[in-house]
């Protein structure tokens, strides 16, 4: 004897909320801020290692901190991907499954995530060792900046599969409410690097001084170690879902990709974004980009808040789409972009009044922290809207409805690394006018990503009306 649709339903969403409370009911705040808490940890404890890291490279020299500085966008462009982009995916589609009861198909997403992150760690290592001197070259590496940012990318591309797999594993456990094993396996092996980093980098003793690659291989190390510490956990029986091989089935692909390619369309247009300004800056010389490069380091800082938020927003948005509370999705995701916009215009307000506290703590040289403190006064005042609209954007993704908020990432891409890059390349434009111009793009997405979101009413066409709860239709 079986149950009817309501029941089955009915059941799923009571098991569902049992085991996650306040996911489909109750306040939504302080739900998405517990979610959402042991995530900003982990990566304000990986963006403070990035900048960490930045401090130790600072002592190499001028052309060392400029070429790890080039390598910088198109790390961060993998790991964006990895963790917001095809990761995304991932969480998206294991909590879909979890929030309608489906546990073995949960699981079975974690086998393909795994299969995922091989190929796309694999693609990026030979994209880095095969297009890497063309690319850093052409955004300005010249001389020791260019061998130090061949050295440095050589090293940390050679490790992208590790990092790729550290990257889904989370994101599967985040997908079905479990945000605190990856935080502190995340916190635990940055405690490692922190020590291994300047121990590399510097040497110690017998050991050698390896420079900018010490810091590449530091992250690699990290990373190995990280990825095994989820897998062994994912195995064991304190797990919500268990790692085990499946059979590759074509459904368990497409629910991942189907939000994850657009997604990772979405994250290369970001870092597109920022390799094209990159670029730019270049044309201003080597204390350009070593300035622009410390402050666009700050950018990076509000990652770690926009995401922990997002993957908070991605689960809860997704558990109740599975469930079937289309009307509470919504109110996930405006309250989400509220949280978002708040927390880093405050950031920004501050970044723009006291732009050289930020600079003065890595370099001395008052050129490169006047060419830093000029895009922290144009640019950092609009980081609320990016904020906002990356929270939206993370909603989409547990909606499955992910085309027009990477449709208005185009637009920031046209806008600040076409339209920026151009004014600097053909009309001779200065700096003032380049971070005027990202500035422009950032107020552009926050505003198209609403607009996109109100417009497409995507939680409201997400089910179908007899299934909609009734504030939805």
């Amino acid at each position: 004897m079986t149950d009817g649709p309501q029941t089955g339903r009915a059941q799923t969403s009571m098991t569902a909320v049992s085991t996650r409370p306040g996911i489909l009911d109750g306040p939504v705040t302080p739900t998405l801020l517990r979610l959402a808490f042991p995530t900003v940890v982990v990566l304000v404890f990986q963006t403070m290692v990035g900048v960490t890291e930045t401090y130790f490279i600072s002592f190499l020299g001028t052309e060392a901190l400029a070429g790890v500085t080039l390598v910088f966008p198109v790390l961060m462009l993998m790991q964006m991907m990895s963790n917001g982009g095809i990761g995304g995916g991932v969480s998206a589609a294991v909590a879909r499954a979890m929030g309608a009861g489906r546990k073995a198909d949960a699981e079975g997403l974690i086998w393909h995530a795994i299969v995922i992150a091989v190929m796309f760690g694999t693609l990026f290592s030979v994209a880095a060792f095969l297009f890497g001197p063309l690319l850093y070259h052409s955004m300005g590496g010249r001389d020791a900046t260019l061998t130090a940012a061949l050295t440095y990318s050589g090293v940390v591309f050679a490790g992208s599969i590790p990092i790729w797999i550290t990257a889904l594993l989370s994101s599967a456990l985040r997908g079905a409410g479990n945000a605190i094993v990856p935080a502190v396996v995340i916190v635990s092996g940055t405690a490692v690097l922190l020590a291994l980093s300047p121990l590399l980098i510097f040497g110690l003793g017998p050991l050698p001084s390896l420079g900018v690659a010490g810091g590449g291989g530091a992250i690699v190390i990290y990373y190995i170690l990280a990825a095994l510490a989820l897998a062994l956990y994912l195995r064991s029986p304190k797990s919500p879902l268990r790692l085990q091989m499946t059979p590759l089935e074509g459904r368990f692909f497409k629910d991942i990709l189907g939000v994850g390619l657009p997604s990772a369309v979405g994250t290369i247009q970001v870092n597109l974004t920022v390799t094209l300004v990159t670029a730019a800056v270049g044309h201003h010389g080597a204390d350009a980009i070593a300035g622009y490069g410390i402050a666009s380091r700050l950018d990076y800082l509000q990652i770690p808040i926009i995401f922990g938020l997002g993957t908070a927003i991605v689960t809860m948005v997704g558990i109740n789409i599975g469930a079937r509370q289309a009307a509470r999705a919504r109110r996930v995701a405006f309250v989400g972009g509220a949280l978002a916009l708040g927390i880093t215009q405050i950031i920004g307000i501050a970044a723009a009044t006291f732009p050289k506290v930020w600079m003065g703590l890595f370099s001395n040289d008052p050129h490169v922290a006047e060419m830093g403190a000029l895009y922290l006064r144009t640019v950092a005042p609009t980081y609320g809207a990016v904020g906002l609209g990356l929270a939206l954007y993370f909603a989409s993704q547990g909606a499955k409805r992910v085309v027009l908020p990477v449709l208005a990432g185009t637009v920031r891409l046209v806008i600040a690394g076409f339209f920026g890059w151009a004014a600097v390349l053909w009309l001779g434009s200065d700096l003032a006018t380049l971070f005027q111009i990202v500035a422009l793009a950032a107020l552009a997405y926050g505003a198209l990503t609403v607009a996109a979101v109100i417009w497409s009413r995507m939680f409201d066409e997400n089910l179908p009306p007899s299934l909609a709860s009734p504030s939805s239709r």
